[in-house]
């Protein structure tokens, strides 16, 4: 992995870590917290194929996902393959208790330019300015992509004693050490 997109994951991770930590869940159980290790282990290694896919050769969350899957992490390689496009979002699904890892991974990382933590609408300019080729077409697939983060990110901030714009100030700063 380039030391750049290294970089980058961590940021994602810290991130993540940030939400989850912040998370104030009904304390009947209604809704149960997310396995803070599993969103540390997919944001961590969502970008995990980057490098490799950089030539376009591979679509790197799908062959993260592989690359995971190879290893017995299989529900990592879930979280990593949705980093890019979640699959689906559904206010429903929390409401009967479920806060999935992957729908963090995929929120942090949107909210994560290079090693700049940055509103989702920096991020979604930049991503059309970079991926869409100019293609009317894509430009409205990321745009559709992005109203589903956007609803994402107004439901988990339901959750939070902070705003978005609060992110980046309260994401502890300490790199990640391998023990």
């Amino acid at each position: 992995m380039l030391a750049n997109i290294q970089e980058h994951s961590f940021i994602v991770a810290r991130v993540a870590e940030t939400i989850v930590s912040g998370l104030q869940l009904p304390e009947d159980g209604t809704v149960a917290p997310p396995d803070l290790d599993l969103v540390l282990a997919g944001a961590l290694l969502h970008d995990i194929a980057k490098t490799k896919c950089l030539d376009g050769s591979c679509q790197h969350a799908e062959e993260g996902m592989l690359i995971c899957t190879e290893h017995d992490y299989a529900e990592v390689g879930t979280i990593v393959r949705e980093h890019v496009i979640l699959s689906s979002f559904n206010v429903d699904d929390y409401r009967r208790g479920l806060f999935p890892a992957r729908e963090i991974v995929y929120y942090a990382d949107k909210r994560v330019r290079h090693n700049e933590i940055v509103p989702l609408s920096h991020r979604l300019d930049y991503i059309i300015d970079k991926y869409s080729r100019g293609s009317d077409h894509i430009k409205q697939r990321i745009r559709d992509n992005f109203d589903r983060c956007v609803e994402l990110e107004n439901y988990l901030f339901s959750f939070l004693p902070f705003d978005p714009a609060d992110v980046a100030e309260r994401v502890n700063p300490a790199p990640f050490r391998s023990s």
